[in-house]
């Protein structure tokens, strides 16, 4: 006997089918792991480790033998660090449904006396000056030159990279993390016109909006000639814009790392032979611009906005001292956002 088709019938509403509870978890953890930026995600890591495994802590933790473990390393690790690791033990009780112990009035105690013992002066990099970014960049050009004409395809590659992340970071005060996400997919450059950069997410921009940073050409020291110089040579037409190159000339598929970028600049500054180039990291290059920009009659609002800060107090630390408060022209509204 034949069955009968049960949706057959008249008036029959047929349901999609419902994702299962466990598809509907996988996708939700999907979203919350992509909520969460991977440098974060990994510096948290690193510091439950150091509490579990290097001092010998237990998770759930108590309020006791956190504020130990802050005292145990108030000697020897900042206030800024310690903080942090405040930051994560509270997120890993958070997400395992634990009460927050470093809530309790005997952790911020210790916190606060700690701070008052060891007080640090927060350290800033070095700016790094126009006359400096021309420095280094002529060097550079001659150096691409030179391994051009002795046919070392991996050495012209590197300088040429380092050129366009040197000239790139500086005329836009990118920070360290944002050269390294850059997709060429994201990238809109005409030579001699000017260049684009869309970020699906910044440091400033948590509720990823994205943002999209105007890039100019300029008659000398351009970015825009150094990003197509390196990017055409290199044969890149998607994926990372700034990556590994290993001594054969082998460009890796994968960025590189935000860590690897302040031993990459301090190399490439000491082998242009730049003084003290211990003393700069990535920072630099934002710092010096914006210092420049100071210098050359831009007002803090218009700096604010070209660079990304949405907070004052964030932008003033970039700024080099030696410049003059006249200078100085706060907006004519505080804005409250922070630049976190």
């Amino acid at each position: 006997m034949a069955v009968s088709n049960p949706f057959s019938m008249v008036g029959a509403v047929i349901l999609p089918l419902r994702p299962t509870d466990s598809d509907a978890m996988n996708t939700r953890d999907l979203y919350l792991d992509a909520a969460t930026r991977d440098n974060t995600r990994q510096s948290y890591g690193s510091a439950i480790r150091h509490f579990e495994v290097e001092w010998g802590g237990f998770l759930p933790a108590t309020a006791d033998s956190i504020s130990r473990y802050l005292a145990h390393y108030a000697p020897t690790l900042s206030v800024h660090t310690l903080r942090h690791r405040l930051a994560a033990l509270a997120r890993w009780h958070n997400e395992q449904g634990f009460p927050d112990p470093t809530k309790a009035p005997i952790v911020r105690q210790v916190l606060r006396g700690i701070g008052a013992v060891h007080p640090v002066q927060q350290k800033q990099a070095k700016p790094m000056g126009l006359e400096s970014i021309e420095h280094v960049a002529g060097w550079l050009d001659g150096a691409i030159a030179q391994a051009d004409g002795a046919g070392a395809r991996g050495t012209a590659l590197r300088h040429r990279r380092d050129k366009a992340l040197l000239l790139l970071g500086f005329w836009r005060g990118f920070r360290g993390d944002e050269l390294t996400r850059l997709c060429i997919e994201h990238v809109q450059a005409r030579a001699g016109e000017g260049m684009s950069c869309y970020f699906t997410h910044t440091k400033a921009d948590r509720t990823y909006r994205g943002s999209t940073f105007k890039v100019p050409a300029l008659a000398r020291l351009c970015p825009v000639e150094a990003y197509l110089d390196w990017t055409s040579a290199a044969h890149l037409d998607e994926g990372p814009v700034f990556r590994a190159i290993d001594r054969w000339g082998h460009v890796s598929q994968q960025a590189l790392r935000t860590d690897s970028l302040v031993p990459l600049l301090r190399a490439m500054l000491a082998n242009a032979g730049m003084a003290s180039a211990g003393l700069y990291s990535s920072h630099s290059l934002r710092r010096g611009f914006a210092t420049w920009a100071i210098a050359n009659g831009w007002d803090l609002k218009t700096l604010m906005q070209y660079v990304g800060w949405k907070n004052v107090q964030s932008a003033m630390r970039y700024v080099d001292v030696a410049a003059p408060f006249a200078d100085l022209r706060l907006p004519s509204a505080p804005i409250k956002d922070e630049d976190a």
